[in-house]
């Protein structure tokens, strides 16, 4: 089995009090689809703004192809090719 493409280990963040992504542990092999659900204000959106880079995490770490890229600018998140759409 190849390493995963995608790695995350503890992402948190915060909003002052608010813990909105608490320890956050994922691995994402090449060409796998999964889904995310959860209830409104789970914290489905800033998980995704976090991995792309379009807020930067409270603490934890994520990996993309090899390459730590934890708090990368979305724009730099974009050239590996990880980015949102909307």
């Amino acid at each position: 089995m190849s390493s995963p493409l995608l790695t995350v280990r503890q992402l948190t963040r915060k909003f002052g009090g608010l813990v909105a992504v608490n320890n956050v542990d994922l691995d994402v092999a090449q060409g796998e689809i999964l889904g995310l659900i959860g209830s409104n204000g789970a914290g489905k959106t800033t998980l995704f703004n976090l991995l792309c880079g379009s807020i930067p995490p409270s603490s934890g770490e994520v990996t993309f192809d090899g390459q730590v890229c934890t708090g990368w600018p979305a724009h730099e998140m974009a050239r590996l090719g990880a980015l949102r759409t909307f």
